[in-house]
């Protein structure tokens, strides 16, 4: 079996919907997966720009210790109510949750890499104020399989 990630929201390789982007809707997408492999535990999710120009990309969202029976984040579950026990990290706007799309304008399109993660753990070492380099570093060690949908979107400045 395979393991797949989905979205009623975003389309893998389409344009990210105004509602994921931060001066839009800044709503956290529906995902759905399925086909983790034996041995997964808990879940995490990201979304990681790797275009931003930082040098180090930008991370908009993290989420670690998502229970093994939960194989679906409805749109806007991180800030209407995640799943019992899971842990939402700090993004690069120095807040917790899900923070959209806002690459700057006129530097031409981003992709926005949502992954989920099936992990070999329930609980990674994570709290709220972690960054997505130490929910990355943690998940090094933990992944039995991933899965991503990646979107674009450019901020042309105009509107």
């Amino acid at each position: 079996m395979t393991f797949t990630l989905s979205s009623n929201d975003i389309t893998d390789g389409g344009v990210l919907p105004d509602a994921q982007v931060h001066a839009g809707g800044n709503t956290s997408p529906h995902l759905g997966w399925s086909g983790a492999p034996k041995g997964t535990r808990s879940y995490a999710v990201t979304c990681f720009d790797p275009d931003a120009p930082t040098g180090s990309g930008f991370w908009h969202w993290t989420v670690a210790n998502i229970p093994a029976d939960v194989t679906e984040l409805a749109s806007g579950a991180s800030s209407r109510g995640m799943p019992a026990g899971s842990v939402q990290g700090r993004t690069d706007f120095g807040e917790t949750g899900y923070g959209g799309a806002a690459p700057p304008p006129g530097h031409g399109p981003h992709r926005y890499i949502f992954t989920v993660f099936a992990v070999d753990t329930e609980k990674l070492d994570v709290t709220p104020d972690n960054s997505g380099a130490v929910f990355g570093f943690n998940l090094h060690f933990h992944t039995l399989a991933k899965a991503s949908i990646t979107a674009t979107y450019e901020n042309t400045g105009q509107g």
